[in-house]
């Protein structure tokens, strides 16, 4: 299966190579310079993963306009920002968002596309064959592994590629601590541990908007994050 692949990149040099050097990879590559030429195509179809610059032309933060629009019509759409503004707010700035990664155009291109197969390993992972946990049910928690949808007190959460994996990986278990490092590694994401932090409180943000009570989700200082036993 061939997967469609978007750029959304104002330097049409920087957009051209990658896209060249996407499609070498087997992917069929859609390349935009602006938030509204991007959202035109979009508005008929979404590709299956979104590579995305903050900064686009005179948007300064065009990208991260683009991505809470895209994150608001799915919430399940692979988003990756690859662009120079790489400080701890500009990652943390896009993960609030709904960004599953976020990158720096310094890494390789290797880097790139192992991140890339790897967030379409995550979705494609979820239409597999059911499996015995395929639904885990915790007091209001309910998540339907193949649907990628999770429910708290029978209302939808609307998660990230990312914090689906997260939430899993927690629930999978619960009472028992999961580090940083295993966070990452069960949700096949490569970042600082500010950034899994910045997951987690996203995570919360999006349970307590349902139920301002919820407290699911305990920091073990100094060890990691547990779901309530």
């Amino acid at each position: 299966m061939t997967h469609a692949i978007a750029i959304v990149e104002d330097e049409p040099a920087i957009r051209d190579n990658y896209a060249e050097a996407l499609r070498k990879h087997g992917f069929a590559v859609s390349a935009y310079a602006s938030r509204p030429e991007a959202r035109a195509a979009f508005a008929a179809k979404l590709p299956d993963l979104v590579m995305i610059d903050v900064g686009l032309g005179d948007e300064l933060e065009g990208g991260y306009e683009l991505c809470r629009e895209l994150r608001s019509r799915s919430a399940s759409l692979p988003i990756l920002f690859l662009t120079a503004r790489d400080s701890e707010l500009d990652v943390i700035s896009g993960l609030r968002l709904g960004a599953d990664d976020y990158l720096s155009k310094g890494v390789s291109l290797p880097h790139i596309t192992a991140r890339i197969h790897a967030l379409l390993r995550r979705v494609e992972a979820l239409r597999a064959p059911a499996t015995r946990d395929s639904v885990i049910v915790l007091r209001g928690l309910k998540l339907e592994f193949e649907r990628m949808q999770v429910s708290w007190n029978g209302e939808a959460v609307p998660l990230t590629v990312t914090e689906f994996w997260i939430v899993h990986a927690l629930v999978r278990h619960p009472g028992h601590v999961k580090n940083r490092e295993q966070l990452m590694r069960e949700a096949q994401v490569v970042v600082d541990d500010a950034t899994v932090t910045s997951h987690i409180k996203r995570i919360r943000r999006k349970f307590q908007a349902i139920d301002t009570a919820f407290d699911e989700v305990d920091t073990v200082h100094g060890a990691g994050y547990r779901w309530r036993p």
